[in-house]
């Protein structure tokens, strides 16, 4: 099957691969359905502006959930401010330490100002991304036996693996399932869950607010129910806020983990802990490093560990990249947030609606989304297979090739998120255990048909700022080449 003409012809302008005429179309139909697209235009001159290489190189972006796209406008600001500047080291009283050491506290201070979080409340601890910010909490939470820790099914593996230094603290380890075909927390197990905390022991519940799988939006109201009822709680929102406001000063989790560049791509290797001043009092660090520290001794075989954020930046911060931060949330206060989230839900709601009315000529489904149907507390992150005319499921991965070569960039896999791709791919206990029976001797694409033959991913498109409807538009009719067609996987 030959998928690739026009696809170059078309690059510089980004013309969907269609007539001009449907593409009006449709175009005009997805206006009228959802009018409030309309109060977005200001991204369509940006991405004429500081995304003009995407139309420039014929891609079509669809993977922000895996990372933001950076723009024009950032990396001058951040070129100009290095090349004005003679920046050095922080942690020293000389001219261009102290000069860094300001820039890097600015960028502190607005990351709190940025999700509206209390200085006297809350503080920023640098990490290299939502994942070094999970480490810190799982490592240093005084996790002991009569302790516990719950999450959802519905967790990043960065969430899940936290678990392991609560078994080997002694602590309970709880999971609270998802329920197909929505993917939604179960109301009862969470709430005979959030029953079960220790008052004598630490409780800590973790979840994301948004899932990185399915796109659901769990509620922000489960922190409040769950620290009433003994629990700190982690939220990770690394999938959530790069199109969603979180205002900490109406929700107030314990912990909150974030990776930068998924907001706004530029700089990679930056994110952060924000948490709260008397959770972090709760933590206890099993070792010390450079920068954490105020004094050791060798012959002591003692220390004195920074007191506040400085006491968990294991060595010297990326000290270069950090005012980075500041630029990169200040561009997504020019856009506004609210701007960026009513263009990514209009696009969503259409590109879901679409891909549900594929059917091949005998009526069957060509495609089938894991998650909600519709926008009710969802975000942009649609996961779906594609299946046959006879119903056999396509490999996400072909699927994913064969998109790559109409330079349509989607992600395939289980994206780190297995509790949800189980339920959703309804594999059972016993076929995940039997996964891991000869688990150092399988390649990753091995492990694709480890259960009975089963593939075990998905296909993910996700919506960022500088997606438009011509890049859904073109998914739509890509996905729309596999009507009454069989795809084999090369062999």
């Amino acid at each position: 099957m030959n998928l690739q003409p026009h696809v170059h012809e078309r690059a510089a302008s980004n013309q969907p691969a269609s007539d001009d005429a449907a593409f009006a179309s449709a175009l005009a139909d997805f206006q009228h359905a959802y009018p409030e697209y309309a109060a977005t235009e200001k991204l369509d001159a940006l991405r004429a502006t500081d995304y003009a290489r995407l139309d420039q190189a014929g891609h079509i972006y669809l993977d922000y959930t895996g990372g933001g796209l950076y723009a024009e406008t950032q990396l001058r600001q951040h070129l100009e401010l290095l090349s004005s500047g003679v920046f050095g080291n922080p942690h020293s009283q000389n001219p261009t330490s102290l000069a860094m050491t300001h820039l890097v506290e600015d960028t502190r201070d607005y990351v709190l100002k940025y999700f509206n979080a209390s200085p006297d409340e809350y503080l920023v601890i640098f990490t290299p991304n939502a994942t070094g910010a999970l480490k810190l909490v799982g490592e240093a939470y005084p996790f002991t036996s009569g302790g516990h820790y719950a999450l959802t099914f519905d967790n990043h593996n960065s969430v899940n693996g936290i678990r392991e230094f609560a078994r080997a603290k002694g602590a309970e380890v709880t999971y609270i399932p998802v329920v197909a075909p929505h993917l939604r927390t179960d109301p009862a197990a969470l709430a005979e869950t959030l029953k079960t905390a220790n008052p004598q022991a630490h409780n800590l519940f973790a979840y994301p607010a948004q899932s990185n799988f399915s796109g659901v939006q769990h509620p922000l109201e489960w922190i409040e129910m769950a620290q009433e009822k003994g629990w700190d709680v982690l939220l990770d929102a690394a999938a959530f806020v790069p199109s969603n406001r979180l205002d900490l000063s109406v929700w107030h989790p314990d912990f909150v983990s974030i990776s930068f560049y998924k907001i706004f791509g530029y700089p990679t290797g930056m994110g952060c802990l924000i948490a709260r001043k008397t959770a972090v009092q709760k933590l206890h660090r099993p070792w010390y490093a450079g920068g954490t520290l105020s004094f050791s001794s060798v012959r002591a075989l003692d220390f004195y560990l920074t007191p506040g954020n400085a006491g968990f930046e294991d060595g010297t911060v990326n000290y270069l990249c950090i005012p980075a931060v500041k630029i990169g949330l200040q561009f997504i206060e020019s856009i506004s947030i609210e701007t960026i989230h009513h263009r990514v839900m209009a696009l969503t709601g259409w590109l879901i609606d679409q891909l549900l009315q594929l059917r091949h000529s005998s009526g069957s489904p060509m495609i089938k989304i894991y998650g909600p149907p519709d926008l009710q507390a969802r975000g942009s992150t649609i996961q779906s297979n594609f299946f046959d005319p006879a119903g056999n499921l396509i490999e996400c991965t072909t699927i994913e090739r064969m998109a790559s070569a109409q330079h349509i960039s989607l992600r395939a896999g289980c994206h780190c998120n297995p509790g949800t791709r189980e339920v959703a791919l309804n594999l059972s206990e016993d076929e995940m255990r039997s996964c891991f029976r000869d688990k150092d001797s399988l390649s990753f694409e091995q492990f694709l048909h480890v259960i009975d033959d089963k593939l075990t991913g998905a296909l993910r498109a996700s919506i960022g700022l500088a997606t438009n409807f011509a890049d859904v538009y073109r998914y739509v009719l890509f996905a729309k080449s596999f009507q009454d067609k069989f795809i084999y996987p090369p062999n």
